[in-house]
């Protein structure tokens, strides 16, 4: 019999993927979305707004083999359980590495301590609101799958970070591109097609870290740098006098993306064992970064970005360092 998937989503980034991957398995997909964008070819659109109390009634008497959600938002996720828990086999919920409260320990697995859960009428909390999703999602117990992802990077990444090191190494190419200190800093980043096939592969219960190696900032840098063949200098700046220019840590507006503050080793440094023992597969890096490059420049390497800094904001701030 053909796999029913209930994607409470499949329009963007991730969940298109997951939904796409699921397809090209042979399932029959339907996904739940307002279909502001269009659902991957071959999937059935539900048109539904989570924030409306009747969004799951088209959904009244329908058996899935597979849900998976996405959301960030607890509330939408403890009415999907309320509404369809009943009806699935099996609930896949993509949350977060955000969850975990220590942020200091290198090498930390699954077992780590969470951020208290966020509460109703409380202002969003990224962190918290993923914990307070997989609280209502545990309550399916053994048909429950937490996947944890890290920071997810591959072609079409609308949150900019990881492609903003592409896009800043090719647009100077014999110029100098701004670095963020990285001594003692590191890299940790799982591909998006890697990802959405371990959430469409993903069997049995519990929480799992979806993350690769962890390696250091510098190499994964210099890495990104060799494959836009950019000559120029990688020109580094002290924390304190990045956060004196207004320079950001990690995403957002004048940010140096992946860089985190010193305080903070244990964030891109988590135990990855549970994923691979699971079956998680990792791309080669460098085949990572190489769509990554391409996906830049098709898209343009001096575009409006959601993080990073513009070339002439760089340009200014490595004439100030001097």
């Amino acid at each position: 019999m053909t796999t029913q998937v209930l994607i409470l989503g499949g329009t963007g980034w991730l969940s298109g993927r997951i939904a796409r991957e699921w397809l090209n398995r042979g399932a029959a997909v339907t996904c739940l979305a307002r279909g502001a964008r269009p659902v991957p070819e071959g999937a059935t659109l539900v048109r539904a707004d989570r924030d409306d109390p009747r969004a799951y009634d088209q959904l009244a008497g329908r058996h899935w083999d597979e849900v998976v959600d996405v959301s960030s938002q607890s509330r939408h996720v403890r009415r999907a359980v309320e509404a369809v828990g009943a009806d699935a086999d099996h609930w896949t919920y993509v949350s977060s590495m955000s969850v975990y409260a220590d942020d200091t320990t290198i090498g930390a697995d699954e077992r780590a301590a969470l951020l208290a859960p966020s509460e109703e009428g409380e202002e969003a909390d990224y962190g918290r609101e993923k914990v307070a999703a997989e609280d209502a999602v545990r309550t399916l117990q053994a048909r429950a799958l937490i996947v944890r992802p890290g920071l997810i990077v591959g072609p079409g990444d609308p949150s900019d970070r990881f492609g903003y090191w592409a896009a800043a190494f090719d647009r100077a190419a014999e110029g100098a591109v701004l670095s963020p200190p990285l001594s003692q800093r590191s890299a940790q980043v799982i591909d998006v097609d890697d990802l959405a096939a371990f959430v469409v592969g993903g069997t049995g219960s519990g929480e799992v870290n979806a993350i690769g190696d962890t390696m250091p900032l510098g190499e994964m840098l210099q890495r990104i740098r060799s494959a836009t063949a950019h000559t120029g200098e990688l020109i580094e700046a002290s924390e304190d006098w990045l956060m004196a220019n207004d320079v950001a840590h990690w995403a957002g507006e004048r940010s140096l993306p992946l860089w985190l503050p010193a305080d903070m080793p244990g964030f891109m440094t988590r135990d990855n064992s549970a994923f691979t023992s699971r079956g998680g597969a990792l791309s080669a890096l460098d085949e990572t970064i190489r769509r990554v490059v391409e996906d830049e420049r098709m898209r343009g390497v001096d575009r409006e970005r959601r993080a990073g800094l513009t070339r002439d904001d760089e340009l200014a701030l490595l004439a100030a360092l001097g």
